[in-house]
């Protein structure tokens, strides 16, 4: 049987969580590139976006929130509904997709984007599928645009590899937390060429 998502979203509860400790972290970076996003319109996407609360809550209180057109991708039609709502107060364009993350099609006309979350996603692939996702992603985000992404670090560590195939990608850090805070969360700025979304695609299957 396979995992059950809205009752995994539930550890966001206690503030003391690992996973409550992330999202914050999540939330910086995400912060940090609406703060230094060049003047108007910014699109951003969430992959496996569970009910949103990554970007839609720094939109919240975001100055630019105006700016902002996000499509967020999540299979659970409980989380999806919780993300829709969310949205509804917010002065940004928010499509929540309810459908599966992992194919390309689902990005289709959202892309490139500013912003590019791939949060809560690697931790659940197998290595070869977290290399294909990394690879393909220059086609989620416009040059400059940046790549917000998470794993765990428990052994054996991805967090190197992941950088190595990010950098091979076309992008460099700009921050990586360390090992010691028990969990990954990086941000790179891709600086390769424009790149299209090749659609018709899966890039990963989802290990529940």
């Amino acid at each position: 049987m396979g995992r059950d998502w809205v009752d995994w979203h539930g550890a966001y509860a206690d503030p003391d969580s690992p996973l409550s400790r992330r999202l914050s972290a999540v939330r910086d970076q995400i912060r940090l590139a609406l703060d230094t996003a060049p003047a108007g319109p910014i699109r951003a996407v969430s992959m496996c976006a569970g009910d949103g609360r990554d970007l839609l809550g720094v939109l919240a209180d975001h100055p630019r929130a105006a700016d902002v057109s996000a499509r967020l991708v999540e299979l659970d039609p409980t989380l999806a509904e919780r993300a829709r709502a969310n949205a509804a107060a917010l002065p940004s364009r928010i499509e929540v997709r309810e459908g599966d993350a992992a194919f390309t099609d689902a990005y289709a006309g959202a892309v490139p984007a500013q912003i590019a979350l791939f949060c809560g996603v690697f931790g659940n692939l197998t290595d070869t599928d977290v290399a294909a996702t990394v690879a393909a992603a220059p086609e989620f985000v416009t040059p400059g645009g940046v790549v917000i992404w998470t794993r765990h670090r428990r052994e054996p560590d991805l967090v190197p590899s992941i950088l190595d195939w990010f950098t091979a990608a076309g992008f460099e850090p700009l921050s990586v937390s360390p090992k010691e805070a028990g969990f990954g969360v990086g941000a790179h700025r891709f600086i390769g060429p424009p790149r299209d979304l090749v659609t018709g695609r899966r890039l990963f299957t989802f290990q529940r």
